[in-house]
C-alpha cells in the first residue's frame, strides 16, 4: 500500500505566493488561511493602505511574513513590477492567486462601452497579466508552481434577475484562459486551475442585501449562501501539493446553486 504524509500534502509550509484583491473579502480570507497553514504571503491590491492594514493584521495573528503590494491589475507593467518586488522580499514565488474582480449592473441595452470594458479589463485582462507575470517568474525558477484564478458560477450559468452580462462573459473567459495556460505551461510543471464561487457574502454584494433571499430561493432546499471561509478548502487544495495531478480544472463551490 502506498503511504504518504497527508498533513504534508496539504501543508503550505515553506510556500510563498501572492493574492490579488487581497485587501478584503475573499482575498483577505485566503491570505489569512494560507499564512495560518505556513505560507509567506503577499497581499496585493489597488488600495495600498487597505492591503497594508490587512497584511499587518494577518502577520500579527499568524506570525508569518506577510507584505502588502500595490498593483492595478489592468496594467501589465504593474503586474510585472509587483512580482519583482515580491521576489526582492521573499526570494521565490511558488503560487499566485488571481482574485481581483469587479462587477457592474447595467443591462445589455443600456451599458456603455467604457463600463462594459472596465469589467473585462479587471476580471479577465487583469487575471491574465498577474498570471502571466507569475508564470514568467516560475519558469525562471525552474521549480514549477501553482496558478489559481477566481472564476465564478457565473461562468457556468446566467445570474438573474440582476443583469451582469459583462461579468458572466469575463468569468467564462477566466476558465478558458486557465485551461489554455495549463496546456502551454504543463512542460514547466506549472499548474493552472480555477475556483468558481457561488454567492459569497462579502462587501461586494452587501449593497444588494434585498437580493439575498431571492438568490437563496434559487438554491436546493436546505442550502445557504456562502461566506469567504467556505472557499478556503478549494484554494488550499489547488495551492498545495495535494493537487499535483490537477491542472486545467475548475472547482465550483456554490452550495448547489448551479445544479438546480
Amino acid at each position: 500500500m502506498y503511504h504518504m504524509d497527508v498533513k504534508k500534502l496539504f501543508s503550505l509550509e515553506g510556500k510563498k505566493g501572492f493574492v490579488t484583491g487581497g485587501a478584503q473579502g475573499i482575498g483577505a480570507c485566503l491570505a489569512h488561511a494560507f499564512a495560518a497553514l505556513g505560507a509567506e504571503v503577499g497581499v496585493v491590491d489597488i488600495n495600498l493602505a487597505k492591503a497594508s492594514a490587512t497584511a499587518e493584521k494577518i502577520a500579527q495573528e499568524t506570525g508569518r511574513k506577510v507584505k502588502a503590494y500595490v498593483c492595478d491589475v489592468t496594467k501589465a507593467d504593474q503586474a510585472e513590477k509587483m512580482v519583482q518586488e515580491f521576489i526582492a522580499d521573499f526570494g521565490e514565488l511558488n503560487f499566485a492567486v488571481n482574485n481581483a474582480g469587479i462587477f457592474t449592473g447595467d443591462g445589455v441595452l443600456d451599458i456603455d462601452a467604457k463600463t462594459f470594458e472596465s469589467v473585462i479589463d479587471v476580471n479577465l485582462n487583469g487575471v491574465f497579466y498577474t498570471a502571466q507575470a507569475a508564470a514568467r517568474q516560475m519558469v525562471r525558477q525552474g521549480k514549477g508552481g501553482s496558478i489559481v484564478s477566481t472564476a465564478s458560477m457565473s461562468a457556468h450559468i446566467v445570474n438573474r434577475p440582476q443583469t451582469i452580462a459583462n461579468y458572466c462573459a469575463s468569468k467564462a473567459g477566466v476558465i478558458q484562459l486557465a485551461k489554455s495556460m495549463a496546456v502551454e505551461l504543463a512542460k514547466y510543471r506549472i499548474r493552472c486551475n480555477t475556483v468558481s464561487p457561488g454567492y459569497i457574502q462579502t462587501d461586494l454584494i452587501a449593497t444588494m442585501k434585498d437580493m439575498l433571499p431571492v438568490w437563496g430561493g434559487m438554491m436546493p432546499e436546505g442550502s445557504r449562501l456562502g461566506f469567504p471561509e467556505d472557499l478556503i478548502g478549494a484554494y488550499v487544495y489547488f495551492v498545495s501539493d495535494a493537487s499535483e495531478f490537477a491542472t486545467g480544472s475548475d472547482l465550483v463551490v456554490d452550495g448547489g446553486y448551479t445544479i438546480v
